[in-house]
């Protein structure tokens, strides 16, 4: 009865391996190649990272550079948010946060003189639908957020519309909220 049982074993077991192969040879045949998907390369880690830092998402990230989100994730490990930094001493980096900025700050700032990385936060930001007007959804660091605030000081001034100072105000409180 052990030899019956250990026949069938064997016999399912080479059955299992071959139609495993099939499929791969199928695969192949179709294109596809199996495998671990690449990593990112060593000379665009920093690239990676400094976009990361910018604001930018794993997954977008990832598409970019035609790796896995995991590869993306690796590469940013140590500038994660649950991950604890190793020396102490050193600060910890400013991770993205994204704050909705009042549609009539962001007509004024697309007009003006901005930094790269004041443009990209902006260019990247999502447009949400409010009623007759718009927000834009911005994904940044805390500090590209206070550099378009300060760019964006001529609408408190008199000059200004009493709607774009009262939208410059919403945007100054929500920044100001990311201090506390």
């Amino acid at each position: 009865m052990v030899q019956t049982l250990a026949a069938a074993s064997e016999l399912q077991r080479d059955l299992q391996r071959e139609l495993t192969y099939d499929g791969l040879r199928a695969a192949e045949a179709k294109g596809h190649k199996g495998g671990r998907r690449p990593a990112i390369p060593a000379d665009k880690t920093d690239d990676v990272r400094t976009a990361y830092l910018e604001g930018r998402s794993i997954a977008a990230l990832a598409r970019e550079h035609d790796v896995s989100r995991g590869a993306s994730r690796t590469a940013v490990a140590d500038l994660l948010p649950d991950r604890t930094a190793v020396d102490q001493d050193t600060p910890d980096p400013e991770l993205p946060v994204t704050l909705d900025m009042p549609g009539k700050v962001a007509d004024f700032l697309r007009a003006a003189e901005l930094e790269p990385t004041e443009r990209a936060a902006l260019d990247q930001g999502v447009t949400v639908r409010r009623g007759q007007g718009y927000t834009l959804r911005i994904s940044a660091i805390p500090a590209v957020h206070r550099q378009l605030l300060d760019r964006c000081q001529p609408l408190d001034n008199t000059a200004a519309i009493p709607a774009q100072r009262k939208a410059r105000r919403e945007y100054a409180n929500r920044v100001s909220n990311l201090d506390q």
